[in-house]
């Protein structure tokens, strides 16, 4: 439903360790090895010409600036007063500079290489041994017990991971948590033994957790950090803006599922960026860089990230439980536009109709067992509408985003959820219980084609050319 020739990728490296890849850990980099990694350009202070002017000139200037100054000043102050206090905070604060941001946070991001297992091969009575994935991604230290939030694609498959801090201490960190719907992981350090816990204990102390913040108060164009390791080049970082909020982002491996309230950004994320912060200007986790939306297998300018109030709601429950639950309805749903209108019968009374269609229903369950319908075709390939929901608990509904974040945000499993829908002409309202989500098929992350780790040099490897998605 979002996609047709763009495809979404996560950020992830997932690399196949075979005897034809050393030869590119062996080969040294070229100018050409390069040019497949789009090119980040560093966002700093606009440039400015000075004129040389005389003295008398300067006075009058320097009168004039002082004029304008005074006046801007005032005007400001006006401004601010009239302002809600948010956007007063916004015009009067002004964060650190990108430098200070980014050297108070490098301590507190990993680089996370995790080895899954390969699925087995054609002959499953007889599979053959294979090497199994290894996949690069980045993440960050979360609190002072040791746990590290990633993305699930990052680890997917995986049990233990090995994490790498910037100033060269490596652990072992075993995966405590992992929900694929929201794409999150907790992994926690694991010493091997007593001479490396006396080092965890050591680099533990010398970092601190990154600070949560509000990502529901995000606004298009704020400006925003990403740090974390694209194509294995750790202790990266770009800048960029939000360009959009509350994107439904399909969930890796979520078998139809989705990502509520999804950040949109032009910060530069490449694979390898998947689970790393995406930091505001105070240095606050707003979100998880996790996808891009790519035509080509590369940056494009348009890069996702779970938010950061999705990872307050889920992680101290991953920590805990192990799993999030998550509430289920049992439909798919699309929002309903002209084209999809004109395409079904059924909506010929209604031309003007706005809501959501119902596409699907699950047998069993808890639309099924409410009684809402879903679309029919019948001998002739023509489509018979099913039920437009207009209203969920009196709220107007019309897009199905509508839909997917009223209830990842207001609802749990067991609770009550009133539908108004249109059938044949008339309204009804259908009281729906949510059901637990059933269990993801677990699979492995998918997206890009295989990519080695990279060598030991300072130069990234070449991808391979990127191959459609299943």
């Amino acid at each position: 439903m979002y996609m047709t020739k763009n495809k979404l990728i996560e950020c992830s490296v997932i690399s196949s360790i075979i005897i034809a890849l050393c030869a590119l850990a062996s080969t040294s980099a070229s100018p050409s090895s390069y040019a497949i990694v789009n090119p980040v350009m560093a966002i700093g202070p606009t440039s400015h010409s000075f004129l040389p002017t005389t003295s008398a000139s300067n006075n009058a200037t320097a009168a004039s600036a002082s004029n304008n100054a005074t006046a801007a000043s005032a005007s400001n102050n006006a401004t601010a007063a009239s302002a809600t206090p948010l956007q007063q905070q916004r015009a009067l604060s002004v964060g650190p500079p990108l430098n200070a941001i980014f050297k108070k946070a490098e301590n507190s991001i990993v680089q996370i290489t995790s080895r899954a297992p390969l699925p087995l091969g054609p002959s499953r009575s007889q599979p053959q041994p294979q090497p199994p994935l290894t996949a690069l991604g980045s993440g960050f230290v979360y609190d002072n017990q040791g746990h590290i939030i990633t993305n699930s694609h990052v680890i997917d498959g995986a049990q233990t991971a090995d994490v790498s801090f910037v100033d060269g201490n490596r652990f072992t960190a075993k995966v405590v948590g992992n929900d694929v719907y929201s794409d999150i992981a907790v992994l926690k350090l694991a010493p091997n033994n007593t001479q490396q816990s006396k080092q965890q204990q050591v680099a533990l102390s010398a970092i601190k957790p990154l600070a949560i913040g509000n990502s529901s108060s995000l606004e298009v164009g704020d400006q925003v950090i990403a740090i974390g390791n694209p194509f294995g080049l750790s202790d990266t970082m770009t800048t960029g803006i939000v360009s959009g909020i509350s994107r439904v982002l399909p969930a890796a491996g979520g078998v139809g599922f989705s990502i509520p309230d999804a950040i949109q950004t032009d910060a530069p994320i490449n694979p390898g960026n998947s689970g790393g912060p995406l930091l505001n200007m105070q240095g606050q986790v707003i979100g998880i860089s996790t996808a891009i939306l790519s035509g080509s297998g590369g940056f494009s300018g348009i890069g996702f990230a779970v938010p950061s109030n999705t990872i307050a709601k889920v992680v101290p429950t991953l920590i805990q439980k192990g799993t999030y639950p998550h509430p289920f309805l049992g439909l798919t749903v699309a929002t309903l536009t002209s084209d999809l209108a004109e395409n079904v019968t059924g909506l010929e009374g209604a031309p003007n109709l706005r809501g959501i269609y119902v596409d699907t229903i699950t047998k069993g369950g808890p639309a099924d067992k409410a009684g809402i319908h879903g679309t029919t075709t019948d001998q002739y390939s023509k489509k018979h509408v099913g039920d437009i929901i207009t209203a969920i608990d009196g709220r107007p509904a019309l897009r199905s985003d509508d839909l997917i974040t009223y209830i990842d945000q207001h609802k749990s499993i067991g609770d009550d959820v009133t539908f108004t829908v249109y059938r044949d002409g008339r309204t009804m309202d259908l009281k729906v219980t949510l059901a637990p989500r059933p269990s993801p098929v677990i699979s492995l992350a998918i997206g890009l084609p295989p990519v080695p780790p990279p060598p030991n040099s300072p130069s990234p490897p070449s991808p391979s050319p990127p191959s459609p998605s299943p």
